[in-house]
């Protein structure tokens, strides 16, 4: 009998965007910006930093394994109730808790080609069988995936906005799609960009159809800028949430996490002013590609997906980026290898990557 399964040894590992100081080391640049990975360029609310400092006292305890005054927070914002939220280390690790909790040997799971990379991975560790449907105009096909359902289907994934594409499928598709999905199928919804498009006439923010077999996943890593203390948190029926507690791990997330996360709902202040800077830096990316003849895709997020011709094309710049001391990420990952992400940088960090790309093309 092996030491590891096939599933685990064939398993491509998480490749998040270099760090900076990875750079630093390697081209002995001093002058470097990040563009890979999604972050808040603006860094972090002084309420969330505050809070945090206040409770480093207590990090010698463990943390209250219930989450009670996050969750409380989280129910009085979003008019549900406490037994209907779960916390975790970034939403990836709530989504990790759906797959050990809900997905049984000899079932399957569908999904679109070109979404979270993440997912792939926890369910192919599993050893569960993925079934990835087209992306249609860079946009999930959800009428596709639902055609798609078998008797063997347990659960599908969906992410709205996309990432990496920053597309969005709208309140009427998602409300189709419903009707189609047998109530024995779990319905994952990933919102980890909801702040970029709460506003959007026609985005179906799964908080307003509560149906019993979906699970909202959401983070504070995007537009809150917590992405390096993992926090997130998930809603759904109570009878699904209780399960999920039984799987998750115990005692998180961290205290400092938890104390964040509650300061960092109080500031709409600072998230309001982000949200702007990111409009204006989508409409100065917009404009710079547009000059530069580059293709894109519109994006309700904090990202723009550009488009080349091949991936030789995609692999050239990205390298040549790098060597200049900006990182962006290259999409063969996520099965679109001739596509590029771009993180919508400070106004400055924008110019900058604007100008080495001319410079680069």
């Amino acid at each position: 009998m092996p030491l590891v399964a096939e599933y685990i040894q064939k398993l491509e590992p998480y490749r998040p965007g270099k760090p900076i100081d990875d750079v630093r080391r390697e081209y002995g640049l001093e002058k470097i910006i990040k563009l890979a990975s999604n972050e808040n360029p603006l860094g972090v609310s002084p309420l969330a930093i505050q809070a945090m400092i206040g409770s480093i006292h207590q990090i010698n305890r463990y943390p209250d394994i219930a989450s009670l005054l996050l969750r409380s927070k989280l129910a009085e914002m979003f008019n549900v109730g406490y037994d209907s939220i779960v916390t975790g280390h970034g939403s990836e690790a709530i989504m990790q808790t759906a797959v050990r909790t809900f997905l049984m040997n000899g079932e399957e799971v569908i999904t679109a080609e070109g979404t979270f990379v993440g997912f792939y991975i926890m369910v192919k560790a599993c050893g569960i069988k993925m079934q990835l449907i087209p992306l249609k105009d860079y946009r999930y096909n959800l009428k596709a995936i639902a055609g798609a359902i078998t008797p063997k289907t347990k659960m599908i994934y969906l992410v709205n906005p996309n990432s990496p594409t920053g597309t969005i499928y709208t309140k009427s598709e998602f409300e189709e799609f419903m009707k189609c999905i047998p109530p024995n199928v779990l319905v994952i919804v990933d919102e980890a960009y909801i702040e970029f498009v709460k506003d959007h006439p026609d985005f179906p923010d799964s908080m307003d159809y509560r149906y019993d077999n979906v699970i909202t996943l959401r983070t504070f890593s995007k537009a809150y800028g917590l992405a390096g203390i993992r926090i997130g948190y998930g809603f759904a029926h109570p009878e699904l949430i209780s399960q999920m507690h039984k799987v998750r791990l115990p005692f998180e997330p961290g205290i400092p996490s938890q104390a964040a996360g509650v300061a960092a709902l109080m500031d709409k202040q600072f998230l309001d002013y982000y949200l702007k800077l990111n409009n204006c830096g989508k409409e100065f990316l917009y404009d710079s590609y547009n000059k530069l003849g580059i293709e894109y895709v519109k994006t309700e997020a904090n990202f723009i997906m550009s488009v080349f011709d091949s991936e030789k094309r995609v692999n050239d710049i990205t390298d040549k980026l790098l060597r200049k001391g900006v990182i962006v990420r290259g999409l063969k990952p996520f099965l679109l290898p001739n596509c590029i992400r771009v993180t919508i940088g400070l106004p400055e960090e924008n110019q900058i990557y604007i100008d080495t790309l001319k410079l680069i093309l």
